[in-house]
């Protein structure tokens, strides 16, 4: 057999919208197989942000090790491109030591950029650039932004939506740095991996109870005052990490912008906007996907061990 005819090697993953039951899977699969948890999530990235990005518990990283949690400091940017670096090193680390690696999480890009293997433009944060196109997305709006980026590269306009305002001034940033359109400088690579997809679901009107009931939870738990010590310790709330869900309304709240109970309800909107949006990264009817409920936990362990039946 020829290097280049070798099978590719297995990267189970689990996949789905926040609140549906990921971690819980995880840990049940990683239990029974003995693999090693690869993170796919962009909010987990970030070191002393754990109540609000529902990160594992100190006795779940015990119990199962987890690659890609806690690795920048809030005031820190992890781009794409250095995510992928870290995930497939991360992945080649595990795999070296005869473990199996699970790669688990909701950000869409991440996963994708993985398991589809995407040349990423390897343009280096420009702090300033982005904080003037803040200001001008600011003044003039989202939608005129995206506009801009349109006029001179529609492939990225029409992939990104006039609503999201951080890849939108990620595109422009890349144009203006570089001087070539990011799509000019994306593309897909030969697969690296056999991915064996299993994503979780439920009803929609379910899956905004569960995702209120944790809001909740993270409340109980503190998320306001970690949001304080947060502030406190100097960070600005304009910072990407602390501008994801809980945060940003939990900043807001103490800024005076808005009572306790106007944040969490805030933060339970734009918690099931964020689900929407996880949707369209994760599809129903994409066939790569293995969709099952949250509890059927029999069928995703038969999915992953005649994964590695067919190994042998």
């Amino acid at each position: 057999m020829t290097v280049t005819s070798l099978p590719l090697p297995l990267l189970p993953c689990i996949v789905g919208p926040t609140a549906v039951g990921k971690t819980a899977l995880a840990l049940e699969l990683a239990d029974r197989f003995s693999l090693e948890v690869v993170s796919a999530d962009s909010r987990q990235i970030y070191r002393r942000l754990d109540i609000g990005t529902a990160k594992p518990t100190p006795e779940e990283l015990l119990r199962v090790a987890h690659h890609l949690v806690d690795i920048v400091e809030p005031d820190d940017t992890l781009t794409l491109a250095r995510f992928q670096q870290r995930a497939q090193i991360a992945i080649a680390d595990i795999r070296q030591r005869r473990v199996l690696p699970l790669l688990v999480g909701g950000t869409g890009l991440y996963v994708w950029s993985l398991l589809e293997n995407w040349s990423i433009p390897r343009v280096a944060p420009d702090q300033e650039l982005r904080a003037h196109l803040e200001a001008e997305a600011a003044r003039i709006g989202a939608e005129a932004l995206h506009a801009r980026l349109a006029e001179r590269d529609p492939a990225a306009a029409t992939a990104i939506h006039p609503n999201n305002v951080r890849r939108v001034i990620r595109a422009l940033e890349v144009m203006e740095t570089s001087g070539q359109t990011i799509s000019e400088q994306q593309g897909k690579g030969p697969p690296l991996y056999r991915p064996v997809i299993i994503g979780l679901t439920m009803p929609r009107e379910r899956l905004y109870a569960h995702a209120d009931a944790r809001v909740d939870t993270m409340m109980e738990r503190g998320l306001l005052e970690e949001t304080r010590v947060l502030l406190q310790s100097g960070l600005s709330p304009r910072l990407p990490s602390l501008s994801g869900l809980g945060y940003r309304q939990m900043a807001e709240h103490l800024a005076g912008r808005y009572s306790l109970a106007e944040a969490v309800a805030r933060t339970k909107t734009s918690t099931h906007r964020f689900i929407r949006q996880q949707h369209t990264w994760f599809r129903l009817a994409d066939p790569r996907i293995h969709w099952l409920a949250p509890d059927d936990t029999g069928r995703a362990v038969t999915l992953l061990r005649d994964a590695i039946e067919r190994l042998v």
